[in-house]
């Protein structure tokens, strides 16, 4: 018997519905993330990989909303969830670190009973035990003298120690399933190894599953099982992360990995994509990626479907890297 995936997201469409017009932030979105697992989900600013993960957790507000698809958390499609359903799932079974560690806390109250009340919400303790389970999520998170920090304000804290007690707070009540949005991002490299080493081995001794969200491929590449690279709106390329990073199928990704600086011979100026990603106002007929891509071709005016060009390797891409020509040619033809 198949175990049933911890999040599978089907045809996800999240729309804003702008005076302007609509916003297709996020179009067509496909990936399954199974049980103690890590998917890396990539891609510049803009890419829709951010609204994405704010749909799985149902936190998008107006005047956007999830427009079609299927959010399929352990089986229950949470786009289907009332609110209430929403609200026991999340910060209990389902958890966001957030990028900016003050969506998660709150300035006015001192840590402890932040912490306190968090496991309190979801868990029938006495006070002293979940403050042996706050003391306990601090040092693991790498904060020195946690039982004097939980009688800190957030204010007391560096940026980089807040969003550590932000990471501690999402894993307090040791959820299946963490959206991460870029939480390392402020951290300093020694402090973001640990905890991504911390993150590694909850996944796998829990079975945590979780979605990361960047535009650092240097952290997928040693967190990842799997990745999905966004661009415009839709899931370009899906893949194992070991087998995606060694040879990109869709052109964007292999753009991506070239701009990675340490893949530039020392004195030779940086490779960059050209171009500007498209506004999603005004998206052009076909292939997003048309008008900065270096193998474009006529056919790519049409919409390219995502299919699967490898065992286990999808693109949506008419003239994808590293697959035999003819391949291509029957594809295309």
């Amino acid at each position: 018997m198949t175990q049933t995936p911890t999040l599978e997201v089907r045809n996800l469409r999240t729309h804003f519905f702008t005076r302007a017009g609509v916003v297709k932030a996020v179009d067509d979105v496909s990936f399954t993330v199974p049980r103690g697992k890590v998917l890396g989900l990539v891609g510049e600013s803009g890419s829709g990989k951010t609204v994405t993960g704010f749909s799985v957790m149902r936190l998008v507000d107006e005047p956007g909303r999830i427009a079609g698809g299927q959010i399929l958390f352990k089986g229950q499609d949470l786009a289907k969830a009332s609110d209430e359903e929403m609200r026991r799932l999340r910060g209990n079974r389902i958890a966001m670190i957030f990028q900016d560690p003050m969506m998660t806390l709150n300035p006015v109250l001192r840590i402890d009973t932040q912490m306190i009340e968090t496991v309190q919400a979801h868990a029938k303790v006495s006070r002293e035990e979940a403050r042996q389970r706050a003391r306990d999520t601090l040092g693991m998170v790498g904060i020195p003298s946690p039982d004097e920090r939980l009688m800190s304000y957030p204010h007391q804290f560096s940026g980089g120690m807040r969003q550590r007690v932000a990471i501690a707070i999402a894993l307090l009540h040791k959820p299946d399933l963490i959206v991460a949005d870029e939480p390392t991002t402020a951290l300093d490299v020694t402090i973001q190894g640990q905890i991504l080493a911390e993150v590694q081995k909850l996944a796998a001794e829990t079975g945590t599953s979780l979605i990361w969200i960047t535009h650092d491929l240097s952290v997928v590449s040693g967190l990842a099982d799997d990745i999905a690279v966004m661009y415009a709106g839709k899931v370009v390329e899906h893949g194992e992360v070991g087998e995606v990073l060694d040879k990109p199928l869709h052109p964007y990704t292999h753009g991506l990995i070239g701009s990675v600086p340490s893949r530039n011979k020392r004195g030779e100026p940086l490779r960059q994509i050209p171009g500007m990603t498209p506004s999603l106002f005004a998206l052009p007929p076909g292939c997003a990626f048309q008008a900065r891509c270096p193998r474009a071709a006529e056919i790519c005016k049409q919409e390219p479907p995502f299919r699967e060009w490898l065992p286990g390797r999808e693109a949506r891409c008419f003239i994808p890297h590293n697959v035999p020509d003819a391949a291509v040619k029957e594809q295309v033809a």
